[in-house]
């Protein structure tokens, strides 16, 4: 894919204004750039997102936001995937994280299996397109179904 950010805006406009709500997994660079592109992309349109901090180093660091932001924003960028548990556990009441998944780069979702669906964006950067094939391996490894599509 020539413009892995600008295809994930279109995919999270899309997903908005069909009432899906969504996470994105990338290393914080990307994050960063898609957050602020997520702004701009299209001065008609805005997507609703929060930024949310997370890492296994240090689990009581939850979040930027408060839990009550993160329960009505549709979409949550975050450097690592949540599951409906650890995201339950965060708040004073019941949020549930969102159960689509968007990774750009990185490592694979460590529990996919907690995902009604995985969308993994991959750029055509031979180094990226690697990673990518590596990610699916490790997806079909635990017998998940996986369909490919090129954009």
């Amino acid at each position: 894919m020539a413009d892995p950010l600008d295809f994930a805006c279109r995919l999270l406009r899309k997903a908005y204004r069909s009432g899906v709500r969504v996470q994105v997994t990338a290393p914080p660079e990307r994050l960063a750039a898609l957050d602020r592109l997520l702004w701009t992309f299209d001065e008609r349109d805005f997507v609703p997102h929060v930024r949310l901090e997370s890492g296994p180093a240090d689990p009581d660091r939850r979040h930027s936001a408060s839990a009550a932001q993160a329960a009505r924003t549709p979409i949550w960028l975050l450097e690592q995937a949540l599951s409906g548990d650890w995201a339950d556990a965060a708040a004073a009441g019941p949020v549930a994280a969102p159960r689509v998944l968007v990774n750009l780069g990185g490592s694979a979702a460590s529990t996919p299996e907690a995902f009604e669906r995985v969308i993994e964006i991959v750029s055509h950067d031979a180094e990226e397109a690697q990673a990518g094939r590596q990610r699916w391996r490790d997806y079909k490894a635990r017998g998940l179904d996986i369909a490919h599509q090129a954009h």
